[in-house]
């Protein structure tokens, strides 16, 4: 299979879950992270090209603890999951601080899985 993604993507090694900030629930857990994106898996299908703030617990490049990072998101795309009541939904970031941007990114690029 020949990947098209512009840049790397990294599933967590433990479960993310995501809130969404303006209605203070949990929305889903990360799939997988990019320095620009998200892939979120979900309960149910989410509105076609919305926008979003999620909050998660990002764990640190080293492995040592985690902190909550804050993102601005449009939804790109979604489709059914092949578990039974998942939904896969695939994010665009587009607000991002510099310093959880610089966090994202040390998470991405470490190797640790």
């Amino acid at each position: 299979m020949v990947e098209h993604r512009h840049n790397l993507r990294k599933p967590p090694d433990r479960p993310i879950d995501v809130l969404d900030v303006i209605t203070g629930r949990p929305i889903g857990r990360v799939g997988n992270l990019s320095v620009d994106g998200m892939l979120l898996i979900t309960q149910r299908a989410l509105p076609v090209n919305a926008l979003y703030q999620f909050s998660f617990n990002l764990p640190s490049a080293n492995g040592s603890g985690s902190k909550p990072i804050e993102i601005g998101v449009n939804e790109q795309w979604g489709e059914r999951a092949a578990a039974p009541g998942q939904f896969w939904t695939g994010f665009h970031i587009i607000d991002i601080s510099p310093e959880d941007q610089d966090r994202l990114t040390a998470w991405v690029t470490s190797d640790r899985r």
